[in-house]
């Protein structure tokens, strides 16, 4: 259907909503068998690239020069890194070091969602090792004391990590409980659900498939709308000085 030039896509200074009617499929280099989705870039303004893979039977992801992690959305996806294979499938995610050789490849029509970013060193200590887990068996927490507002942490809380990458999940109604204005910036990826975003002085209403970036100071507030609960994975940069 022709929507007459209309969309919920919009692109700010500060923010960007990337919907699902307007991704354009492209290939990278490295990529086979595969379609991507490049939400944000440096292009952008953003200092880190965020992007969905949709892999055909046997399509592979190379290997990246910067560090990468990456979310399994469905299907079932391997990770061949040195002599070690991991099997993935939805909901399981990986770390992988920044020049570390691997490649990524899918058993079966799948999609991942990756994140890239240049690893920033700190006291002169490299970056952290290969690292693969599954987002349900990561302890919830409660945000803010807040049963209804649940926050998995995918990445440890550690001095290497230059990034942190967490999952939030609503339950029907719950919102946060502040407006947030910070240092750093976000690329978020709806996986369920719906609600209002409010960026900068805008109110948006987002749902499953779509993705979000967040310049630095950006004011950001979400609330989940409807019967189902919402739940999105969120990347931060972290853990490093302002002036790095």
């Amino acid at each position: 259907m022709h929507n007459l030039g209309h969309t919920r896509s919009v692109r700010r200074a500060s923010h960007f909503i990337h919907t699902p009617d307007t991704f354009i499929r492209t290939q990278i280099p490295g990529c086979s068998k595969a379609s991507v989705i490049v939400h944000a870039s440096p292009v952008l303004g953003a200092n880190f690239a965020q992007y969905s893979v949709e892999f055909e039977v046997g399509g592979a992801l190379g290997s990246a020069s910067g560090q990468r992690f990456f979310y399994v959305l469905d299907g079932t996806i391997t990770l061949e890194s040195g002599a070690d294979t991991y099997t993935l499938v939805e909901n399981d995610y990986a770390y992988v070091p920044q020049e570390a050789e691997h490649t990524i490849r899918a058993l079966q029509a799948s999609r991942a969602t990756v994140i890239e970013q240049k690893y920033r060193s700190v006291n002169g200590e490299g970056p952290p090792t290969l690292l693969v887990g599954h987002e349900p068996s990561v302890p919830a927490q409660p945000l803010t004391g807040d049963n209804d507002l649940l926050v998995r942490s995918l990445l440890p809380d550690t001095i290497t990590f230059d990034f942190a990458v967490n999952t939030m999940s609503y339950a029907p109604g719950a919102g946060l409980s502040m407006v947030e204005v910070h240092v750093m910036e976000h690329g978020l990826l709806m996986l369920e659900g719906g609600g209002i975003y409010r960026l900068d002085d805008q109110w948006y209403p987002v749902t499953a498939g779509d993705f979000i970036w967040m310049a630095p100071y950006c004011p950001q507030w979400f609330g989940a709308i409807g019967k189902v609960p919402a739940k999105y994975l969120i990347y931060k940069d972290w853990n490093r000085h302002p002036l790095a």
